[in-house]
């Protein structure tokens, strides 16, 4: 049975289209089960993210099938089905595979080497077994591509580098501390690059965390969301001395930390200071870099170590391809045999008749044979069957795996009188 993948993505179709197309898990239930009941799709998982709407399915005809179950993916979000058919993008077999196998290696992503996607492939499919709309071609295909996944992760380095500024963040903080745990954290002002570099820091292990903000009740509320400590903004100097690692995002127009305020801060301490500046403009003064024991970061440092990271994940993603490509050659041969395993059987319960009842009537003619001469006449006649048997089942398979099975499995049927191929 035919594999096809159909859908649009973050590459061909715009936002506003996705986020109108995006279904939740309740109505993904209905939509899984009215797609089913057409009768044209056989089986079927449908992943719905914010970066991309697909159906994979299993089905006699995909064209028919696909256009059924998006008129209904549609219908259930009230987009008009001609502003979406021309953005859909169809892989069948092979290539419905190497879809599927870089999806969940997260190839396809937006941002390549990202990890939520997996969970999300695994969700989808997860939901679909409940629904009972999986069996077993799309069964194989998604157990298949969470091995490809894994082993991408393993035997690559793609998800290694940090490709966010706060990702960025935290990886030079790990580079400057020997560990983030127990690490003092003081968060400036109230950006949201800066939240979420300090929550990134906090899932690291890093604590206690303060908050400083020029608006006392956005400073209460941040730390509420990040279990830390509101500090009133006037007390910055006096927090300064306690931190390890300050991340300032205000938007004031000059510096609000300068470098005489942090060599107040460096008396008698001993130990690394270090500031993440994603402020624009910068909130700390470039001139603290040259104090012993200060490391400072601003903006376009930080991008510039994200601009190398997104290179060495590309040369991994490279790796990580060919992975892909030597494993939807296995996984294509391995269903190709499946679908000339019938007529494999067939054909050798077929010959294996014709050898039993022709040994049958030799040993009949021969009531005064030895054990041993038995033994050879059995013998004989398996190897000459065998051989018989070598060449077409050869040719079954190469034509499988060369996508051209169907006229060899009718010759086959034909000439050996097996009746017509399932």
């Amino acid at each position: 049975m035919p594999l096809f993948v159909a859908g649009l993505n973050h590459r061909n179709a715009p936002v506003e289209l996705r986020e109108q197309l995006a279904v939740e898990e309740d109505k993904l239930r209905e939509l899984l089960g009215d797609v089913a009941a057409t009768g044209a799709v056989r089986e079927a998982v449908v992943l719905s993210t914010c970066n991309r709407v697909e159906v994979y399915g299993a089905a006699d005809v995909p064209g028919e099938a696909r256009a059924v179950a998006f008129r209904h993916l549609c219908r259930y979000r009230g987009v008009d089905p001609a502003t979406v058919e021309p953005l859909l993008y169809t892989h069948l077999e092979a290539d419905a595979v190497r879809h599927a196998f870089r999806v969940a290696a997260s190839l396809d992503s937006m941002m390549i080497g990202e990890p939520q996607i997996l969970g999300q492939v695994k969700d989808a499919f997860a939901l679909a077994q409940a629904c009972e709309t999986v069996g077993p071609a799309l069964h194989t295909l998604f157990t298949q591509a969470f091995a490809v996944a894994k082993k991408v992760r393993t035997e690559t380095e793609i998800a290694l580098h940090a490709v966010s500024v706060s990702f960025a963040a935290v990886e030079l903080a790990k580079k400057i501390f020997a560990g983030l745990t127990g690490r003092a954290v003081l968060l400036v002002g109230a950006g949201k690059m800066g939240e979420l570099a300090a929550r990134h820091l906090v899932e690291q292990g890093a604590f206690p965390i303060y908050v400083a903000n020029r608006t006392w009740a956005r400073a209460q509320e941040m730390a509420r969301a990040l279990a830390g400590v509101p500090v009133p903004f006037d007390d910055l100097e006096a927090t300064l001395p306690g931190a390890d690692i300050v991340i300032t995002s205000t938007g004031a127009p000059e510096p609000v930390i300068t470098r005489a305020l942090v060599e107040r801060a460096l008396h008698g301490r001993g130990r690394p200071l270090f500031f993440i500046d994603i402020a624009v403009p910068r909130n700390v003064e470039p001139g603290v870099n040259a104090l012993d024991g200060v490391y400072r970061y601003d903006i376009d440092d930080l991008r510039q170590v994200v601009d190398a990271n997104l290179r060495e994940r590309l040369r991994e993603a490279q790796r990580a391809e060919a992975l892909v490509e030597r494993e939807v050659g296995r996984f294509v041969a391995r269903l190709g045999d499946v679908e000339v395993i019938p007529t494999i059987v067939s054909l050798r319960e077929r010959l294996e008749e014709i050898r039993t009842a022709e040994v049958k009537k030799a040993l009949a003619r021969l009531p005064g044979a030895s054990p041993e001469t038995r033994e050879t006449v059995e013998a004989l006649s398996a190897a000459i069957v065998n051989k018989i048997l070598h060449t077409p089942i050869t040719k079954l398979r190469e034509s499988s795996r060369a996508g051209a099975s169907r006229s060899w499995l009718d010759l086959v049927h034909e000439l050996f009188g097996l009746g017509r191929p399932r």
